[in-house]
């Protein structure tokens, strides 16, 4: 049916979906003269700013001591601070999108600085918060003082003003968090790279102190190094050297190929150690695994602890292929035959030549005989048994060796030579 030619009933039922027009109509002049009224008193707000700065600051000196510490500090920069912070949070009022960027810039810079200076991020929210309690406050007061019925229309405004300090809150809050990642991360390299140079020997004296404060390490102190090759526990894996928090007096600093633990074992002038560094960093006692450990000697101070790495290496170096735990004091031969590869492969020559020129079989069955006597502590009854052979068989290998080498194996000094000539063979490549 044609809309004019409805009957008179149903032409009267229309006016009941007028309203909503003329609701959202009356709603429009209601949010005008709101508008109206918050603008008129934020300019106000805005002429009186350095009394509301001062006003905001007592407030702040009264119920948040760390923005007492700032005020002490430095009274200018912060009052400086939350005058541009208001002057933004007013000027919005007037111009939400003209000053939106603007206002957006300055939390920003608020939150990173703050976060850089070691503001809690709690009272600096609880400034915002409290910032936009006192705009509000203001706003109420002059809109009281000037126009006393015109405080009702705030209300219609009243969420956009919270909403606004939200936001605020919100971004101060990522701002804050973010640089203090960024510092975290700072922080953290710049421990580790305080901890490469101690380790490698190239620590300044002037960087101990900041080297111990990062490393929650005492500057004097005795320390073992220990070195860490292949599988290691999870908690030791990860590309990023970090204390271990659990184990006071303890550094771990990851590298690409070899792990290093730096642990206080003993104050200056104890005896002995008196921490057994394996165990401070909850490594196995064994290696295990495939993980090889080299723990190096002692050193007195930080400043020593690229010695004490040195040494370290050195432990690792003498450690089996197929994992396990060695500790510097407990193989000084083997150490001192790694020490100078050149002079232990002169030695091998020198005192094993002519038996390493055999043919494979019979080079290779003196020298498991040879072995075999050194590991039995000198005796053929035992180094038969672990042959497999009779005890005359390992006598008459003996006494061969002792004829190509020319050397007797009942002289002190000829077995010292024949021993070390072993080692530098099984840890020397080549």
């Amino acid at each position: 049916m044609h809309p004019a030619a409805r009957t008179g009933t149903t032409f009267r039922t229309g006016p009941t979906a007028v309203p909503p027009p003329r609701t959202r109509r009356t709603r429009s002049l209601i949010d005008a003269d709101a508008l109206r009224v918050l603008h008129r008193a934020a300019r106000v707000l805005l002429e009186d700013l350095p009394e509301l700065t001062d006003r905001l600051l007592t407030l702040l000196r009264e119920q948040e001591p760390a923005y007492r510490t700032a005020l002490e500090s430095d009274h200018t920069g912060t009052w400086q601070e939350v005058y541009r912070s208001l002057r933004h949070s007013v000027a919005s009022l007037l111009d939400p999108r003209g000053t939106r960027e603007a206002a957006h810039r300055c939390t920003w810079r608020i939150g990173v600085a703050r976060a850089e200076q070691g503001l809690p991020l709690d009272a600096l929210l609880h400034a915002y918060r409290l910032g936009g309690s006192l705009v509000w406050q203001r706003l109420v007061d002059e809109t009281a003082r000037a126009e006393p019925d015109d405080i009702r229309l705030l209300v219609h405004v009243a969420t956009d003003v919270w909403n606004f300090v939200d936001e605020h809150c919100t971004l101060v809050a990522d701002a804050y968090r973010q640089a203090e990642r960024q510092l975290a991360w700072r922080r953290e390299n710049r421990v580790r790279l305080l901890a490469a140079a101690l380790l490698d020997g190239t620590s300044r004296i002037a960087d101990l102190p900041e080297t111990a404060a990062g490393l929650s390490l005492p500057e004097h102190g005795r320390y073992v190094v220990v070195a860490v090759c292949g599988a290691r526990p999870p908690e030791h894996t990860g590309a990023r050297a970090s204390a271990l928090p659990p184990r006071r007096g303890a550094y771990w600093h990851s590298g690409a190929e070899v792990d290093y633990g730096i642990v206080l074992v003993g104050e200056d002038g104890d005896g002995e150690e008196a921490r057994d560094p394996v165990a401070a960093l909850a490594l196995p006692a064994d290696g295990g695994g495939g993980c090889r450990i080299g723990v190096g000697s002692a050193v007195s101070g930080l400043a020593a602890v690229g010695d004490a790495r040195r040494l370290a290496d050195l432990a690792l170096s003498v450690c089996p292929p197929e994992g396990g735990t060695v500790r510097l004091p407990e193989h000084l031969p083997e150490a001192l035959v790694v020490s100078c590869p050149d002079l232990g492969t002169a030695l091998t020559e020198r005192v094993l030549g002519p038996l390493l020129r055999l043919e494979a079989a019979d080079r290779d069955t003196l020298l498991d005989t040879l072995v075999a006597w050194f590991a039995c502590g000198g005796s053929a009854q035992r180094a038969s048994e672990r042959l497999y052979c009779h005890r005359n068989t390992v006598l008459n290998r003996l006494r061969r060796c002792e004829q190509l080498i020319g050397r007797s194996l009942a002289s002190p000094l000829d077995v010292m030579e024949v021993g070390l000539a072993l080692t530098a063979r099984r840890l020397l490549p080549g």
